[in-house]
This record gives structure tokens, C-alpha cells and sequence, in this order.
């Protein structure tokens, strides 16, 4: 047999199956710089079925984030007020780094000395909290005695609502609210207060030590080209939501003084204990020190209802002192938010989430003025 006599070679056989059909395809039309084939055509996006399927995705998108928002709503809560509290801090932060004290010096120099001062008037305050609880625990048969006497105010008080049964069925468990039941789950809601507040705590720290880079990152989601407006305007909402919570809490500060000097002069009962309480609930804006107020005023009619009464005129007059000196110097123009639009807020944020959408509604409402102002009605004047 010559050379000439050898056998072709056999024909290459197609792809089998459509994976090896397409390969074979996409290596057809390979490039150096498309390595996997030509690009085919985009969808279209106008199609019916394009249309369809990115709404259905959409809404479930929706959907989920909102369920999912739902069961971490604690969670979102607690890592909110370390936020909070860290922008609450970062004035003092930086203030010391302007001072040339590095950032984590600065941090630790701010935690240290909050903890010294709230540990330092912890350990003053509960000696005198618990002597006073003590006092009342004691004097209840006093006061249940005063309750079935109708000379006294408190007889009277009880004979007109009827609070000894509204007691009785507290305390037997008949009413909605049983008092057995609420000193059953009393260590529990303590140990979670407890495992709240160091969570908050160790949040708020690091928070506060890597806030310049949350910023940082959080404006580099703005397109590069309006990033130094947004950087203005995000540095001035990070400031008034500062200034506004060293401010509130300087007012809880006078609002808790005050009030323990005036119940200490008139020989009210429980005095430190109830200057921690409108001190807490001075926190709140607009309503809070009214709220206190009016426990006060009824701790006082056990004294009696002249003292009551000049209670209830001193909370007033604090209120306006508060609300047209304390207020204006402390805060300055740092929040901006009128009358009408705080009340709302704080209205629709206690409805929301408490006593904590309560103390957020403010800035809130401060951060969304300026938006609007600055971004949206801009927009809307030469559209």
C-alpha cells in the first residue's frame, strides 16, 4: 500500500448536546478581550414579560425587607440609640482630637470619664433610693389606713373612684394588668434592661471610635459629583443631632436639681427618687417634665394639697423657664424646628417606638427639614 493509499481521517463529529453546541458556538466568536464569547443582546426591557417579573421582584424585595425589619426591630432599636449616643459624644471626641489627643485617646478619655460620672452618682444616689423604697414599703398600711378615711384627701379620692377595689384586683390578678404577675416578671425585665444597656454601651463605643469611617463610607454611596453638598449637609444634621443631645441632657440635669431642691424645702417624700424620675423623663421633649410633674403632684397631696398645689404652679413656671431660657441658650439654633413640628414629632415618635422614638423624633425632624429645604424644594422651584 503507497502513501497515496492511507485512509482519510474521520470526519469530525457535531456537538452532542446543546451544552457542547454552545460552547463550541461561544468559541467561535472568542476574543482576546472576550475570552467567553461576544455578548448577545440586552433584554427587553419594555417587553410585558420583563415588566411583569421586575414588579413581582420588587414587591418581594418589599416584602422581605419589611418582615425582616419586623423581627429586628429590638435590635435595629438598641444599635439606633448607640448611634444616637455616639453622635451625642462626637462633639467632646473631637474637640479633644482638635487638641491634638489621638482618636482612640480621645474615645477612651470620653468613656472613662462618662462612666466615672454616671458610676460616681449611681453609688450616691442607691443608698438613698433604697432607704426611700424602704420608707414607702413601711408606710403603705399608713396610706391604706389615710384610703378608708373620709377625712382625709385620700379617703375622699378612694371613695370617689373607688381605688381600694382597683388595687384589690390588681393584686389578686383579676384585672388585665395583674400586680402578681408584673413582680413575677420583675427579675426578667431587670436582667434584659440589664443585657440592653451593656449592648447599647459597648455599641456606643464602637460607634464612637469608628465614626469618621461610617461617615466616610456612608458618602461614598452619593454619586461623586454631588458628594461635597451631601458632605455639608450630612455633617451639619450630624451636628444639630449632637448638640441637641448634650443639650437635653444638661436640661434633665436642671429639671432633676430643681425639682430636688423644691421637694426637699417643702419636706415631700421620696425626694431623690423623684427627682430621678423627672430627670428621666425631662429626656423626653415638650411633654416630658409635665409628665413628671404631675407624679410629683400627686406624691405631694400626701403632704398636703397646699404644697400640691404650689407643686403643680413651680412645674408650670419650669416648664416656661425651660422652654424660653433653658432651651434657646443651651441648644441655640442648633435643632431649628418650630413649635408646631416638634409637638407632631414627638407626638408621632412616642406612638411609634416609646419613650425612644420620643427622644429621636426632634433630630429626625431637624434632618428632614434640611433635606427639604436644601434638596427637595430647590428641585420643586425650577421644575
Amino acid at each position: 500500500m503507497t502513501s497515496d493509499d492511507k485512509p482519510a481521517p474521520p470526519p469530525e463529529r457535531p456537538p452532542e448536546g446543546p451544552v457542547e453546541r454552545a460552547a463550541e458556538k461561544a468559541n467561535a466568536t472568542a476574543t482576546d478581550g472576550q475570552p467567553f464569547g461576544r455578548q448577545g443582546r440586552p433584554f427587553d426591557r419594555r417587553s410585558p414579560f420583563h415588566i411583569g417579573m421586575m414588579a413581582a421582584a420588587g414587591v418581594a424585595v418589599t416584602y422581605g425587607v419589611i418582615l425582616l425589619l419586623g423581627a429586628a426591630k429590638d435590635v435595629l432599636i438598641l444599635i439606633g440609640l448607640g448611634l444616637f449616643l455616639a453622635i451625642g459624644l462626637d462633639p467632646a471626641t473631637n474637640w479633644l482630637v482638635r487638641r491634638g489627643v489621638p482618636r482612640w485617646a480621645s474615645v477612651l478619655i470620653i468613656v472613662v470619664a462618662t462612666l466615672g460620672l454616671v458610676g460616681g452618682f449611681l453609688s450616691l444616689a442607691i443608698p438613698v433610693v433604697v432607704a426611700q423604697v424602704s420608707q414607702f414599703v413601711h408606710e403603705v398600711p399608713a396610706y391604706l389606713q389615710q384610703a378608708t378615711d373620709q377625712n382625709t384627701l385620700v379617703g375622699r379620692l378612694n371613695g370617689r373612684f373607688d381605688l381600694g377595689r382597683v388595687i384589690q384586683e390588681l393584686g389578686t390578678g383579676k384585672s388585665e394588668v395583674s400586680l402578681v404577675g408584673g413582680l413575677l416578671g420583675a427579675g426578667e425585665a431587670v436582667a434584659g434592661a440589664a443585657f440592653s444597656t451593656v449592648i447599647v454601651l459597648v455599641l456606643t463605643v464602637y460607634f464612637l471610635a469608628d465614626l469618621p469611617r461610617i461617615k466616610a463610607t456612608a458618602y461614598r454611596c452619593v454619586p461623586n459629583s454631588r458628594r461635597p453638598r451631601a458632605i455639608l449637609i450630612g455633617e451639619d444634621i450630624l451636628s444639630k443631632v449632637g448638640r441637641f443631645v448634650l443639650g437635653n441632657l444638661v436640661t434633665s440635669v436642671v429639671a432633676g436639681v430643681l425639682t430636688f431642691v423644691w421637694l426637699v424645702i417643702f419636706n415631700v417624700p421620696y425626694a431623690l427618687l423623684l427627682s430621678l424620675f423627672v430627670a428621666f423623663m425631662d429626656l423626653i421633649p415638650v411633654v416630658g417634665s409635665t409628665l413628671g410633674g404631675v407624679v410629683v403632684f400627686l406624691v405631694a397631696l400626701s403632704v398636703s394639697f397646699p404644697v400640691a398645689l404650689a407643686t403643680a404652679v413651680f412645674f408650670v413656671v419650669y416648664r416656661l423657664f425651660e422652654d424660653y431660657v433653658l432651651v434657646p441658650r443651651i441648644m441655640g439654633k442648633a435643632v431649628e424646628v418650630p413649635g408646631v413640628v416638634t409637638l407632631v414629632a414627638v407626638t408621632l415618635g412616642a406612638a411609634l417606638l416609646g419613650i425612644l422614638g420620643a427622644l429621636f423624633a426632634i433630630p429626625v425632624a431637624a434632618a428632614l427639614r434640611l433635606i427639604l429645604r436644601e434638596v427637595a424644594f430647590p428641585r420643586l422651584d425650577t421644575s
